[in-house]
């Protein structure tokens, strides 16, 4: 889809979450609405978003006021008052948003918002913990995690499999990781195939469980 045609988004609450989020979708190319009940920070995005509304989002008769029916997509960055967060999500599954993402600052908080009517919950601050304390061991040099024990990092390449193919290394085999790129200083990023030959300094991008994939990490220690 090209970016002139992207769907424009509504973003309720323009915190650190929400504002990260709303710029995000813009450089993208979609239309944002941002609202939020501090005026300043509606003056702060004003030259940032599409729009920018200081509203009470809380209130379904103030949501449809904004046009808040014809979005498709919106997203609930409020974080620290769980009942105005509810209470937007509530507002947004009453007018049919098709596609409503909210903050949870706790599991209980993100359950609730799943009942009120949010299609997806995320913990922004647990997922950066967990990706900061993964990334402190030093091994791992980037980490993405899916929330199921699966994860997709970056890694410096263990001399046990610098020099070989990856058909002879068997890393699925032997380490339960699958080795899907490398890169290597001053190249584009490579696709790994069971020929590609592992050499020093190459950087991996491996898929696997999080234990594996940092056992992996540490086999040179």
């Amino acid at each position: 889809m090209s970016a002139n045609k992207r769907n424009p988004v509504l973003v309720i609450g323009l915190g650190r979450f929400g504002g990260s989020v709303a710029r995000t979708l813009e450089r993208m190319g979609h239309e944002v609405l941002g609202a939020d009940t501090d005026g300043a920070r509606v003056q702060e995005y004003a030259q940032h978003l599409t729009q920018v509304v200081e509203a009470d989002c809380t209130d379904s008769r103030c949501l449809e006021k904004l046009g808040a029916k014809s979005f498709s997509s919106a997203v609930v960055g409020i974080g620290s008052d769980i009942e105005a967060s509810v209470l937007a999500v509530l507002a947004l599954s009453d007018l049919g948003v098709r596609s409503i993402w909210a903050k949870a600052t706790n599991e209980k908080h993100g359950r609730i918002l799943e009942r009120t009517g949010a299609h997806h919950v995320v913990f922004p601050e647990q997922k950066m913990g967990e990706r900061v304390a993964r990334l402190l061991n030093e091994r791992l040099l980037d980490f993405i995690s899916f929330g199921d024990e699966f994860a997709i990092a970056r890694l410096a390449a263990p001399e046990r499999i610098v020099g070989l193919p990856l058909v002879t290394s068997e890393c699925r085999k032997k380490f339960e990781v699958t080795v899907i790129g490398v890169k290597r200083e001053g190249q584009d990023f490579l696709h790994a195939v069971p020929d590609t030959i592992i050499l020093p300094g190459d950087m991996l991008v491996v898929s696997g469980r999080v234990d594996k994939l940092e056992s992996f990490a540490a086999l040179d220690s």
